[in-house]
């Protein structure tokens, strides 16, 4: 064989042995960006799935504060209309803010705080003696303190 000849058969050779390796060096260059780019988007996945959390919490904890300055609000008002009941003496819009604040806790709820509020307001409206009035206002307390304490719902 002449050099000529073998000098072909190397640079042939080296050619298919270039394409071949470029072959493969190609399909493992696809299977890598196939693997970054699923392995992104777990990641992506991982991150929305995390701020979806943080804002379902923070907004249970805004309906829960929401709810707390509620309670906190009937709470005052009830207090007033019950010191009015013990001594004689109120001022003339106490009536108007157990009321409205009636009015938000039947709002923000749920039932059974709206109706230990309702039941503390029928009882003064009814004028009950002190003991009674405190009785029921312990059972709004109680009713309420379940409801902003209770554990959050497990998603």
């Amino acid at each position: 064989m002449s050099e000529l000849g073998i000098a072909l058969i190397a640079a042939g050779s080296a050619i298919a042995g270039s394409v071949a390796t470029g072959w493969y060096t190609r399909n493992a260059g696809i299977r890598q960006a196939e693997a970054a780019r699923r392995a992104g988007e777990r990641q992506a996945d991982a991150l929305i799935e995390t701020v979806r959390m943080t804002l379902q919490e923070q907004a249970t904890v805004r309906v829960l504060d929401i709810r707390r300055q509620t309670y906190v609000r009937f709470l005052e008002a009830a207090e007033a209309g019950i010191l009015t009941e013990r001594t004689g003496r109120g001022r003339g819009d106490d009536d108007a803010l157990l009321e409205r604040a009636l009015g938000g806790v039947v709002l923000e709820g749920p039932a059974e705080v709206a109706s230990a509020a309702q039941d503390l307001v029928d009882r003064l409206r009814r004028h009950e003696s002190p003991d009674d009035l405190v009785r029921a206002k312990l059972a709004f307390v109680s009713a309420a303190q379940q409801m902003v304490n209770a554990p959050p719902p497990v998603r």
